[in-house]
């Protein structure tokens, strides 16, 4: 440790329990090398001993932690990420709640369907009895679970162009809004490497290849992707690939500078056209 010297520290200018103000401190002081802070802490009269220096710094590190989180939280990325899995959450209940739906009306009604636009006409039926109107009442509710699983995808079409808009252009909001998902945050999937980004979704295949007896997945949810999708089988590694790679360049430039760069998008469309022209040769 240096000499004692009571400048420099987080605690210099705050008075004793200012956990406020020590969260700024600790969020953006710093100093070009360690001291002595506890005994510097107690030298210049802000704390009455070590003891209480590390009571004091405690709360204030747990409270910065928790300031924190909550900015992070709160930020748009992790937003899209809520609304991306709430879609998942509630398309999948849906299909359920849909199924059990015609299942039950299947009991009263010869001509139940197992699909979402039934569930919506037998939600309209004036019941003629006590169980039938528990069964429109059920119905109406799956619809309208139905309808907050449309205005998830409108929220995500609309919210997805405005936190990532290279990544927006180039594989549609909701794709982007998955990838985002997987990696855990835009800042995340900006520092994945090309190879990771392309087979997000597919980890259940990469460890099962990884283990031994499984052959490498080629991509993972970039296969909802159209450049992938409607690619021949024998060229769709390589259209995997390309798309990734484009993919990982359009995260770091939303990430680092959220300029839209348009080119990325002519960039992919000519790469997936060489690709698809040597499975015509």
């Amino acid at each position: 440790m240096n000499a004692r010297n009571p400048e420099g520290g987080w605690f210099q200018g705050l008075g004793p329990g200012d956990v406020e103000g020590a969260i700024e401190a600790i969020q953006t002081r710093q100093a070009t090398e360690p001291r002595c802070w506890p005994q510097e802490a107690v030298d210049s009269g802000v704390v009455e001993d070590e003891s209480e220096y590390y009571d004091w710094l405690h709360a204030a590190t747990l409270a910065a932690a928790r300031t924190e989180v909550t900015e992070r939280e709160l930020a748009d990325d992790q937003q899209l990420i809520h609304a991306i899995r709430s879609l998942d959450d509630c398309q999948r209940i849906t299909n359920e709640l849909t199924e059990r739906v015609a299942e039950w009306a299947g009991t009263h009604d010869p001509d139940a369907r197992v699909d979402t636009e039934y569930v919506r006409e037998f939600a309209q039926r004036t019941p003629e009895n006590p169980l039938e109107a528990r069964l429109v009442t059920f119905a109406s509710r799956v619809s309208a679970l139905d309808e907050e699983t449309a205005e998830l995808r409108q929220f995500i079409e609309h919210s997805t162009p405005e936190v990532a808009p290279n990544l927006a252009a180039l594989a549609g909001p909701e794709l982007t809004a998955r990838l985002i998902s997987l990696a855990g945050g835009l800042e995340a999937l900006a520092k994945k490497p090309s190879g990771t980004l392309q087979v997000l979704g597919a980890e259940q295949s990469l460890f099962a290849h990884l283990g031994g007896g499984a052959p490498s997945p080629k991509h993972g949810v970039i296969y909802l992707h159209e450049a992938v999708r409607n690619t021949p089988p024998d060229q769709r590694g390589s259209a995997a690939r390309a798309l990734a790679g484009k993919l990982t360049i359009a995260a770091r430039v939303d990430h680092y500078s959220g300029e839209y760069r348009p080119e990325l998008e002519r960039q992919l469309d000519e790469r997936i056209e060489r690709i698809r022209a040597r499975g015509d040769e």
